[in-house]
């Protein structure tokens, strides 16, 4: 049991380390999150998940990636399924409260019609087969040679997801802000109004606000960020990382809600959809 108790605080040790290096790259695409972050205590917000995007079939997949959360002490939740974004997912836990759930997302590249899938399987095969995994994996950035702008818009026309992953590679798609462990208290029709008054816009897309108390959870998001790519012939301004809010609500026995509602989280992810995109 003692052995037990010194694994699990080293892994809360080494994950706490890990989310504050992820912060650091999360950040440096999302410049609105510092700016936000400091709107409610700054340093003092808890996290309330990270996600993350990948390619299923792959050397990148979401079998090969969560290892590195079991090595932080993390254990599965609950899957869920995306149909019309081809997307499948799963939640993680820690039995640190202290530490962030994670959603670790991966697209079913053989879903995409032929053109896209060519395109995406193009730069899958540029991934070293053996590559080796490990906590750095999941911030590593683009594991492929640059696509040409015409390449990445014509993916993102069919998946904004497989469009942003294909310009971005691995690194947290969001950083989620515990509005219900927010010092003082705040509901999150309140959140999302000061966020707006600082000039961020919210995403709307199925109403400001996704999922209601009796679903246990309460999800808004801003709109990414855009910054410049570097593709294969030339710069071109894309959407990066945003920034989301969440609030937990206790189940039936007392305890905090720790899984994610699906239909939420299929609006959430059209956060990182380019202007204009339908």
């Amino acid at each position: 049991m003692a052995a037990a108790t010194k694994r699990a605080r080293e892994s809360a040790m080494d994950a706490r380390g890990f989310f504050a290096t992820l912060w650091h790259d999360y950040a440096r695409l999302a410049p609105q999150a510092l700016t936000i972050r400091a709107l409610f205590g700054g340093q003092q917000v808890i996290n309330d998940h990270v996600a993350f995007r990948t390619f299923d079939s792959s050397p990148i997949a979401l079998a090969r990636l969560e290892p590195v959360l079991f090595a932080l002490g993390y254990q599965r939740h609950a899957p869920y399924e995306f149909p019309d974004k081809h997307l499948s997912a799963r939640g993680y836990t820690s039995a640190d409260a202290d530490l962030p759930l994670v959603f670790l997302s991966e697209l079913h590249v053989r879903r995409l019609s032929t053109p896209s899938q060519l395109i995406v399987e193009r730069a899958i095969a540029a991934i070293p087969p053996r590559l080796a995994i490990g906590a750095s994996t999941l911030n590593a950035g683009r594991l492929w040679p640059a696509v040409s702008r015409d390449d990445y818009q014509r993916v993102a026309d069919e998946s904004e997801y497989a469009g942003w992953l294909l310009a971005h590679g691995l690194h947290a798609n969001h950083f989620t802000v515990a509005v219900h462990r927010l010092q003082p208290q705040l509901s999150l029709p309140a959140v999302i109004a000061r966020v707006e008054a600082a000039g961020y816009a919210i995403n709307a897309a199925g109403g400001k606000i996704k999922g209601s108390p009796d679903e246990l959870l309460e999800q808004a998001s801003t709109l990414a960020d855009r910054i410049s790519v570097r593709f294969a012939d030339g710069a071109l301004t894309v959407p990066s990382c945003y920034y989301e809010f969440a609030r937990r609500y206790p189940d039936g026995s007392g305890r905090l809600y720790q899984g994610f509602v699906a239909a939420s989280a299929s609006r959430i992810f059209e956060s990182t959809d380019r202007p204009g995109a339908s």
